[in-house]
């Protein structure tokens, strides 16, 4: 009995950017999924204290 996998969803993890399917353990949080492992979802990217306001200052010179 094999089972035929050739049709499960696909997304792309924010953290490494590899693509992943689909897992049954996921099936009622599909929508919500956004890592493919849990190193990814621990390792997300979080942008440094005071990135934007850091962006934003000009010198005066």
């Amino acid at each position: 009995m094999a089972h035929k996998k050739t049709q499960l969803a696909e997304k792309t993890c924010q953290t490494c950017g590899r693509p992943f399917s689909w897992r049954k353990k996921w099936q009622n949080v599909w929508q919500q999924v956004r890592y493919c492992s849990e190193r990814c979802r621990r390792n997300k990217h979080t942008p440094p204290p005071n990135a934007c306001a850091a962006g934003m200052v000009e010198d005066e010179f």
